[in-house]
C-alpha cells in the first residue's frame, strides 16, 4: 500500500503544481507595469512629452497599466541589450540597432516611426572641409557599431571612395563622451544626432559640414518598437501605445517651443541649445511607419554587407504595420 500511496501523493502534487503554474505563470501574466526605453536625443521627444503630460499613464490605465517607468540609455545597442534581457517592453530606438538585435534573436517589431534624418557630421572649426576626401586621416567619434550613425557613416564613406577601416578612424562613443572629446580637441569630429551638433556649435567647438539627410535623403532614424510578447498577448495595449505616440508627435509638431522646454527639463540640457537644434536640424518627427519601410530595409541590407548581421531580414521580419493602421482608423 505504501508504494501506491506514494505514487498517488506524487501525482496529486504534480497536478496541484500544474494548476498553480497555469494560474500564475509569467507567460500569461498581463503587463501592468510598462517599461519604456529611450535615449536623450531630440529625436525621441515624443516619448518625453507623453511622459511629462501624463499621457502614458492616462491613456493606458483603462487597459490595466498601473505604472509606467522609463529608462534612459546613451545609445541604441545597450538599449536593445536591455530589451533582449526582457527589461523593457517598449523602446524608442534607432532602427539600425533594432535590426542588429533582431538578427541575434530579439523578439520584437517596429510598430511606428519616430523621426527621419536629424544627425550631423561636425568638424572642429580649424579643420578644412570641401569633400569627403578631406576626412582621410581624421578621427571621428560616433555611436557604436550597429547604430544608425555608425551604419550611415561607414556606408557613406564607402560610397565616396574611402575605406572606413583604413582611411578614417571611427571611434565608438556615446553622445556625451563624443561631445566632451571634440570640445577638448581630443578628436577631429563627430557624427551625432541632435541636439549634440547644436551644443558643440554653441560652444564654438565645431561646425556642421554634412547633415545626415545629405548622406541618405529621407533616411529612417528612430522607431517605436514593441516586444513580441506584448504584441501577441496584449495587442490592444500596443495599439494604444501607438495612439499615444501619434498624439505626442502631432502635439510636438504644433508646439515646438513647449517640446523644447519639456526636453530641456527632462535632460537638463540648455534650453537655448535645444531651441537652436530644433531650428537647425534636418530631421522630421513622424509616426507613420509606411514612410520608412524602404529605408529600414536598406539598413538591413547595409548591415549584412558590413558584416554587422549574419542573415537577411525582410519587411515582415522587421515591421508590424497593423497597429498604426488601427490607430489611424
Amino acid at each position: 500500500m505504501r508504494p501506491i500511496t506514494t505514487i498517488l501523493l506524487a501525482v496529486a502534487l504534480v497536478a496541484a503544481f500544474a494548476l498553480v503554474a497555469g494560474c500564475t505563470g509569467t507567460d500569461t501574466e498581463k503587463v501592468t507595469h510598462l517599461r519604456i526605453g529611450y535615449q536623450p536625443s531630440t529625436h525621441q521627444v515624443a516619448h518625453m512629452t507623453a511622459m511629462e503630460k501624463g499621457w502614458w499613464q492616462e491613456d493606458l490605465a483603462p487597459l490595466g497599466v498601473t505604472q509606467v517607468t522609463d529608462y534612459s540609455f546613451p545609445t541604441g545597442p545597450p538599449e536593445m541589450n536591455s530589451m533582449l534581457a526582457g527589461n523593457i517592453e517598449i523602446a524608442y530606438v534607432g532602427s539600425a540597432p533594432f535590426i542588429s538585435a533582431l538578427a541575434t534573436g530579439l523578439d520584437a517589431k517596429i510598430v511606428a516611426a519616430v523621426q527621419t534624418q536629424g544627425s550631423d557630421l561636425v568638424l572642429r572649426p580649424e579643420i578644412p572641409y570641401e569633400s569627403p576626401q578631406d576626412l582621410k586621416g581624421l578621427t571621428i567619434g560616433t555611436f557604436p557599431p550597429g547604430s544608425i550613425q555608425a551604419t550611415l557613416l561607414r556606408d557613406w564613406l564607402k560610397e565616396n571612395g574611402l575605406d572606413p577601416e583604413k582611411d578614417v578612424t571611427i571611434k565608438p562613443m556615446g553622445p556625451g563622451d563624443a561631445t566632451t572629446a571634440i570640445i577638448a580637441d581630443q578628436i577631429d569630429g563627430v557624427f551625432l544626432p541632435h541636439p549634440a551638433p547644436a551644443v558643440i556649435a554653441s560652444k564654438g567647438a565645431g561646425r556642421t559640414v554634412v547633415a545626415s539627410g545629405e548622406m541618405a535623403p529621407d533616411h529612417a532614424c528612430c522607431v517605436l518598437v514593441a516586444s513580441g510578447k506584448l504584441i501577441r498577448e496584449q495587442p490592444e495595449l500596443v495599439e494604444q501605445v501607438v495612439k499615444t505616440h501619434i498624439r505626442a508627435t502631432e502635439y510636438n509638431l504644433e508646439h515646438q517651443d513647449e517640446a523644447a522646454a519639456i526636453y530641456s527639463k527632462k535632460t537638463g540640457q540648455d534650453l537655448a541649445d535645444v531651441q537652436k537644434s530644433f531650428k537647425e536640424w534636418d530631421g522630421t518627427w513622424t509616426a507613420d511607419p509606411n514612410l520608412i519601410v524602404g529605408s529600414v530595409e536598406d539598413y538591413a541590407r547595409i548591415q549584412y554587407e558590413l558584416g554587422y548581421i549574419n542573415k537577411h531580414l525582410t519587411k515582415d521580419d522587421i515591421f508590424d504595420l497593423s497597429f498604426y493602421e488601427k490607430a489611424r482608423a
